[in-house]
């Protein structure tokens, strides 16, 4: 695709604009630049813009201050496409000082130079465009700009306008995503995760993001973790969200698998499947499980891909896993399999396991599996129930219901067993909390508690009710 098939190039391009500074001590000019489309003007219309006065130069992509529909076409097609904008966009923008968002001071003031690190990443930009305003733009200082040579300084400015090109094809485009594609070759490039990082992780789960830190650091190192705790701490919440932030950025994938008493080395790593063939007979091969399937398929990846065993204690592991346990200490070596053929973990590889203490107790988990994964405890934190309902304002007196959960686990005295935080991470908890306690905590309790029904008769509903809700 030509640039200048597009863009209009001959007429109207640089103004110079008089400015009424509203008594601050005379009037202020600066200049203004655009290549807006064919055919349009650019008060309306997306363009490659270029600010300039005597403080500041300032170019990037802008949509006029009249280009209403243009705005909103713009913002349409943004967040439909944002994953494979950002892939195109991130790899051309690496390095460069583009702020996204409108900033409060126009061109013509001094405020605002510099990069803004309040100002929204590329990716949460094309997500909700609309939120920080549409423009995206390089502020030079005067400074900095007598720095560069005129070579310089035109290489830059033309750099930035072939990575912000697509924008325009965004805002001119009802199907923009063919443009694209044939402006920068006509490929669709890979697609990489959306970057998630820490500081994200943590609001969204209401976690320390210090405690975070430890558990990346934990995988890191081992490579394999398991998340354990009692009923509602929010393991598998947890699992998923730290999956997604290890292939944040990457061309990885995350995949989860359930395991249950019947779960089986055939399941897992290779078994004998029957299998029809063409003359109505059966054939028996020897077939890949799950865990294989999921090594081959990460073999084609480059960064970090994610499987998340579920309820890994409830399965016999020794059996599960066969060769695997020796693999998961000597990850750098190939063994053979029972089945025939050799296998060996790809480095790519990370494994996050969730058990239910009250399922089956730490204690009992064998020695050798022990050795082979770092444990990350997930116990009932209320400090995480405080933290949600006040970031949610959601009104409930949270305070109460944090009191007769630290009573209650008192009671159930045995840190396997007590009642976790998740259950009461609800928006609408103040019309659920009746429903919850009694369909969900009051079940469990009873089997708990089922040869002592009096300590089960204090935290029946129609007990603490009044107690919670005042």
């Amino acid at each position: 695709m030509q640039v200048k098939n597009y863009l209009e190039l001959e007429k109207q391009l640089f103004s110079r604009i008089l400015k009424n500074d509203w008594g601050k001590g005379g009037a202020w000019d600066f200049y203004w630049g655009a290549l807006y489309p064919k055919g349009g003007k650019r008060i309306r219309d997306p363009q490659l813009f270029m600010w300039i006065n005597r403080d500041r130069l300032e170019f990037g992509f802008y949509i006029g201050e009249y280009g209403s529909d243009q705005r909103n076409r713009f913002t349409r097609n943004a967040q439909a496409n944002q994953k494979i904008l950002y892939n195109i966009m991130n790899e051309s923008l690496a390095g460069s000082d583009v702020q996204y968002g409108e900033h409060d001071e126009f061109v013509g003031g001094t405020k605002g130079i510099g990069v803004d690190v309040s100002r929204p990443s590329l990716q949460d930009w094309l997500n909700n465009p609309e939120e920080s305003g549409v423009h995206a733009a390089v502020l030079l200082p005067k400074e900095a700009v007598l720095q560069y040579s005129t070579e310089q300084l035109s290489k830059e400015i033309i750099q930035i306008y072939q990575a912000l090109f697509p924008l325009i094809l965004l805002a001119i485009h009802d199907d923009p995503m063919p443009a694209i594609l044939d402006y920068i070759g006509g490929e669709e490039p890979k697609l990489l995760n959306l970057e998630y990082p820490l500081k994200d992780f943590a609001e969204k789960t209401s976690f320390n993001e210090a405690s975070l830190e430890q558990w990346v650091r934990a995988i890191e190192r081992k490579k394999q973790v398991i998340i354990y705790g009692p009923p509602g701490t929010g393991k598998t919440f947890m699992a998923e969200h730290l999956a997604r932030h290890l292939i944040g950025g990457g061309d990885g994938f995350s995949e989860v698998v359930q395991f249950h008493p019947a779960y089986a080395y055939e399941d897992f790593i290779q078994g004998i499947r029957p299998k029809a063939k063409g003359n109505g007979q059966l054939d028996y091969p020897v077939m890949p499980g799950r865990f294989l399937e999921f090594c081959e398929k990460a073999k084609g990846c480059k960064n970090l891909c994610v499987l998340i065993v579920d309820e890994i204690n409830r399965a016999n592991l020794a059996r599960v896993f066969g060769e695997l346990m020796y693999l998961l200490e000597y990850r750098n070596r190939e063994v053979p399999l029972s089945g025939g053929g050799a296998f060996r973990i790809p480095d790519n590889v990370r494994i996050i396991g969730t058990m239910n203490t009250a399922d089956r107790s730490i204690a009992l988990v064998d020695h050798a599996l022990r050795r082979r994964f770092a444990f990350l405890a997930l116990y009932p934190n209320y400090e995480i129930l405080k933290r949600y309902h006040g970031k949610e304002e959601t009104g409930f007196p949270v305070e109460a219901l944090i009191e007769i959960l630290k009573e209650l686990n008192r009671m159930i005295a045995d840190r396997n067993y007590e009642i976790g935080m998740s259950f009461f991470l609800r928006m609408d908890i103040s019309e659920q909390i009746e429903d919850i306690w009694s369909m969900e905590i009051e079940p469990y309790l009873e089997e708990y508690f089922f040869d002592q029904p009096a300590k089960m008769d204090e935290f029946r509903w129609a007990k603490i009710a009044e107690k919670i809700l005042g």
